[in-house]
């Protein structure tokens, strides 16, 4: 076993270069959580006495920048809803860091052949699925460098692996139920490389319920390679944890730029038949962004592309970036439409034959339904766009290049219909792609534009950037 007083030699040699894990015990109120996370992940000072207050607020608001900007969300210093809401999201007891790099003291492994052991498991899993995901999980890894894991199952490994709860003799003890789920150490000889588990937490085998195994260990497993936190929110090593479709798992391509940075490629990929290209977060800020659909949600402006959407606050100068799947695991990526019906209070999600409905942002029971709720003709297959009429209660459905007019009030198709999108939107060029209506205008994308209609007389008004409502 490693004996504790190696942690201490190891933070000792390591100074401010690394801070280690850290267990949160969320406080009483807003700010006694803020000062315990910012305390535990962003190195602000404790509170020793009275006379220290002063100093300590002014060091709470230039940490709470530090956080919002590693975020990547409204920078103020001051303990906002959306700063608040981060703080609370469960996540990675490791401290967060800038980009990825090295740790400032080199730490990498100085060698490719691995050894991982399990010293334990978690009751909620049986013993055949914890070994799978952790297999899986450092396989991850494995895929795009030279690093090999072997698995031994007596004395010290490289990558020690157990289950704990609460203090479990590191000097970092566990928070309980949710908040820091696990941490793990740098690469270190004698100590470095080990990763636990908070076992207070309920970890899953393949489904979304819980924390998935797989999904934590990986993230895990990317310090005890190395690799810091990441401010890509599409990224294995984000801070915060988000559940993915475990199935078509395949790293994204920030955690494969910065494992590569440390090992370099795997040399045993045959270049006549590479693997597909890692999945990369997309940028609002491209001009050639095209989305995949556009709608509101009570407010809020939803825009999806990929795998992710963004989030818009009317009140807000800040755009959320987030996975799908991070809060709808049934809703499949690459979704084709959406919009949002006032009359039932209710956003649906098309993709192919199937939509889905969501109350809010909870799921609505009963779904996926077969777009033939929608009256159209069966031999439509697949939906282009969305664009609900607020005033008349219609709802315009793109297929390649007509429109088919729903009419929510008395559930029909309006006679007359299909129509050519020209005719409907005079001077709209190009597939449509996305729309919604906003503020008393019609939005219709095609490809990298967006289309500025007035929603009384469909009258084009302008073109713009589809990235209009998402200011860089």
């Amino acid at each position: 076993m490693k004996s504790y007083y190696k942690l201490c030699v190891l933070i000792a040699l390591a100074g401010s270069v690394y801070t280690s894990p850290i267990a949160l015990h969320a406080g009483e109120d807003r700010e006694s959580i803020a000062e315990s996370y910012l305390t535990q992940l962003y190195g602000l000072p404790k509170q020793a006495s009275f006379d220290a207050e002063k100093r300590v607020m002014s060091g709470m608001s230039l940490r709470l920048k530090e956080m919002q900007q590693f975020f990547k969300l409204k920078v103020t210093g001051k303990l906002d809803e959306e700063t608040l809401d981060v703080m609370k999201k469960p996540r990675c007891g490791v401290p967060d860091v800038a980009a990825y790099s090295t740790f400032q003291g080199d730490y990498k492994w100085k060698k490719h052949a691995l050894t991982y052991r399990i010293e334990n498991y978690t009751p909620d899993m049986s013993v055949a699925e914890v070994d799978d995901s952790i297999k899986r999980a450092l396989q991850v890894w494995a895929d795009v460098t030279p690093l090999r894991f072997t698995r031994i199952y007596r004395g010290t490994a490289d990558i020690m692996i157990s289950f704990a709860v609460r203090d479990h003799r590191d000097g970092y003890p566990f928070d309980g139920p949710d908040g820091f789920l696990a941490h793990a150490f740098p690469p270190y000889e004698g100590f470095g490389g080990d990763a636990h588990f908070d076992d207070d937490e309920t970890f899953s085998y393949k489904a979304p319920q819980g924390y998935n195994l797989f999904l934590v260990a990986a993230h895990e497993f990317g310090h005890s390679l190395g690799l810091e936190h990441s401010q890509d929110p599409g990224a294995l090593m984000y801070p915060t944890y988000v559940y993915r479709d475990i199935d078509t798992f395949a790293l994204p391509h920030d955690d494969v730029s910065g494992i590569q940075s440390l090992y370099g490629p795997n040399p045993d990929v045959n270049p006549e038949d590479p693997k597909p290209t890692p999945p990369v977060t997309p940028n609002k800020c491209d001009p050639k962004l095209v989305l995949d659909a556009v709608t509101m949600l009570r407010g809020e402006l939803m825009f999806f592309k990929s795998s992710f959407f963004w989030r818009s606050y009317p009140l807000s100068a800040t755009v959320e970036q987030h996975l799908i799947k991070g809060f709808w695991p049934e809703i499949p990526d690459h979704i084709d439409a959406a919009f949002e019906s006032p009359l039932d209070d209710k956003v649906f999600i098309i993709k192919g034959e199937k939509v889905w409905a969501l109350y809010g942002y909870d799921m609505v029971l009963g779904y996926p339904k077969s777009i033939s709720i929608f009256h159209l003709p069966r031999k439509v297959k697949k939906i282009d766009a969305v664009l609900y009429d607020e005033t008349s209660y219609k709802i315009l459905f793109f297929v390649n290049n007509q429109i088919y007019s729903y009419n929510e009030e008395q559930r029909k198709l309006e006679k007359g219909y299909p129509k050519p999108v020209e005719e409907v939107f005079s001077g709209m060029t190009g597939k449509v792609t996305a729309a919604f209506q906003y503020k008393g205008f019609n939005y219709i994308f095609s490809g990298p534009n967006m289309f500025e209609f007035g929603a009384h007389n469909n009258k084009l008004l302008r073109v713009l950037n589809n990235n209009y409502f998402l200011p860089c």
